[in-house]
């Protein structure tokens, strides 16, 4: 028998997959079940426990399978560790029964976006590719619905904190810089080591593409440089967007919906996987013309009386919000705020400091900015997303961008960062059709 703790995405995913093997499983979640997920356990006859875990205890499993929402904290994984019963990643499930080659992608920042433009590039070129893992459908029900080709896999640590012998044919990672440092005892060497595991098991036939910066380099264990080939990548862009990749210029990102050095970053790391593909310039730029990126990541919402209105709801930490202040080509008002993770602002300063026209302060508790950026820009301090956007409105001039970009998680005002982005849009329009009027 098979265990699956968590049926979010991933669980229910696993739990398809461990049913179309032949393997008899059983789901234990602590909450209430998403009713379609839970609808199709019943009609496949997939035996499930929610809101609350009791009959897992008297189980007796092979295996279990840990959904990345949960702990290691969390007392279902205390009780298996003390039984000494193997505990893995839905990543690592997915791996052990796929025969397609994997592209897989880890970083603090720029996942989604270099999972999602990778997987572009790839069917662009006209090969059988799905995205998979924290992006689209989990890895497992990808599977359990049928082979491709090629799985372009975006993986956090969360997961890769459980594998044992995924071994992708190609890792990247893209940076490594504080997040989630309350789930490895504010260590930066455990959460960097969680990262690298992505290499653990890659031998000298499989590649892993580095960019090049500090928060990686001082970080590489010793195991990676007797694994797999490794590709350092480096990148550039002059004031014309054209993109260089370790000296040579390559890209063109003027006429792409990309934009901003951290988008150069993301598209060198892809280029350099597909290119191991054998995929040509000429089709990955045809690719980043025609790419659009998921909402929530620097997405234009529409233009207001020549004021542009960006959703960067994502931005959940210190350094993604930096990239996207150094994206934009003039003045700013800046939205940030929400659940604070111990952010250290200091690192944005400068950019504040020559960009920023003033901060809107969204959130139950707005000290720390409030604090932090007294007298060194107007401070508003707002709590409802049509406040912060009508101040925006006030303090904006014509060229000017009224930017969401939180530097910290939804989860005082909001459900989740999907729910703030869109909180954004809805008062970005309100605010249109009163101009409209």
């Amino acid at each position: 028998m098979i265990i699956i703790l968590g049926c979010g995405e991933s669980g229910f995913g696993a739990a398809l997959l461990a049913q179309a093997q032949g393997l008899k499983v059983f789901v234990s979640d602590g909450s209430k079940i998403r009713e379609t997920f839970r609808k199709e356990l019943i009609e496949r006859e997939i035996d499930f426990e929610e809101e609350g875990h009791s009959i897992i205890y008297d189980c007796h499993p092979e295996l279990v399978i840990q959904s990345p929402g949960i702990p290691d904290v969390a007392e279902p994984i205390q009780f298996f560790k003390e039984k000494k019963i193997a505990i893995i990643s839905e990543i690592e499930f997915a791996f052990r029964y796929c025969t397609g080659k994997i592209i897989a992608i880890t970083g603090s920042n720029g996942k989604t976006t270099t999972t999602n433009l990778t997987h572009h590039i790839l069917v662009t070129a006209g090969l059988d590719a799905v995205k998979v893992g924290n992006v689209g459908v989990s890895f497992c029900r990808s599977l359990a619905a049928g082979a491709h080709q090629y799985y372009v896999v975006e993986v956090s640590s969360f997961q890769l904190d459980t594998t044992d012998r995924f071994q992708p044919d190609i890792a990247v990672i893209l940076n490594i810089t504080p997040d989630h440092l309350d789930r490895y005892g504010h260590d930066m060497g455990r959460y960097a080591a969680a990262k690298f595991r992505i290499a653990k098991n890659q031998h000298k036939e499989n590649h892993l593409i580095l960019y090049r910066d500090a928060g990686i380099e001082r970080y590489v264990p010793s195991m990676v440089l007797d694994g797999p080939q490794i590709h350092w990548v480096e990148t550039t862009m002059d004031d014309s967007e054209n993109v260089s990749i370790n000296g040579e210029t390559r890209f063109q990102l003027q006429h792409a919906r990309l934009k901003g050095r951290h988008n150069a970053m993301n598209l060198a790391c892809a280029a350099a996987a597909c290119s191991l593909l054998g995929i040509t310039d000429e089709i990955i730029q045809r690719a980043v013309d025609s790419f659009v990126n998921d909402a929530h990541r620097l997405e234009l919402i529409d233009v207001i009386n020549g004021v542009q209105y960006v959703n960067d709801s994502k931005a959940t930490n210190v350094d993604s919000v930096y990239w996207a202040l150094d994206a934009m080509r003039t003045s700013i008002i800046w939205i940030a705020g929400g659940q604070d993770k111990g952010n250290d602002y200091t690192v944005i300063d400068p950019l504040v400091k020559t960009k920023v026209r003033a901060l809107i302060a969204l959130g139950k508790d707005n000290s720390k900015l409030l604090q932090h950026y007294e007298g060194i820009v107007p401070v508003f301090d707002t709590h409802a997303m049509e406040d912060a956007v009508r101040i925006g409105r006030q303090q904006a001039l014509e060229g000017d961008v009224v930017l969401l970009s939180p530097a910290c998680a939804s989860f005082d005002l909001f459900s989740n960062y999907i729910h703030r982005g869109n909180e954004f849009r809805t008062a970005v329009m309100k605010l249109k059709t009163e101009y409209a009027a």
